[in-house]
């Protein structure tokens, strides 16, 4: 299934006081996922497994290496666990990196959001607005995240440009 989404990922030091302030509008908590993110070896964009109590998927996207808000464009494939998938996966691309995290997921509407802690690098808010079926287009999304940015009073420095992969292939 073909995704648009706008979206950012910012470092915090105060995870649990921004999960707060989104509470304040009453958004629906989907759970706590304990995730382990399998990235493969790919000549463009990122392919990862999920794999988590809440989330089981495999995604690819395509997404610039740029601070602030963003656009990415997804394929997603929802599935059961199985470890053959991963199996076949690993024998044909070989493993770039896996990212272990815990992660909190809410919606309001069709923006998703996350608090994650992750072991290696830290704690962080994700914002995505999300367009599933093309009728919302990307200026919508940018309005949307760009209001949860202001919402949540993310500065310019707190943008993180690189995926969770990268920070921690870099590391």
């Amino acid at each position: 299934m073909p995704i648009l989404n706008f979206e950012f990922k910012a470092r915090t030091t105060d995870l649990g006081n921004l999960e707060n302030k989104l509470l304040n509008l009453n958004p629906k908590f989907i759970g706590e996922d304990n995730q382990t993110d399998t990235y493969f070896n790919v000549p463009n964009g990122r392919l990862k497994l999920r794999e988590g109590n809440i989330e089981n998927s495999l995604i690819y996207y395509e997404r610039q290496n740029t601070a602030g808000a963003k656009q990415s464009d997804v394929l997603l494939y929802h599935h059961n666990p199985d470890k053959t998938l991963k199996d076949i996966l690993i024998k044909l691309h070989g493993i770039k990196v896996i990212v272990e995290k815990r992660r909190r997921i809410y919606f309001i509407d069709n923006v998703k959001f996350h608090f994650d802690t992750i072991p290696q690098l830290g704690k962080f808010i994700e914002v995505e607005a999300i367009d599933t079926g093309g009728i919302l287009g990307i200026e919508k999304l940018k309005e949307q995240a760009n209001k949860y940015a202001a919402f949540f009073n993310v500065k310019s420095s707190d943008y993180i440009a690189l995926s969770y992969s990268d920070m921690l292939l870099e590391k």
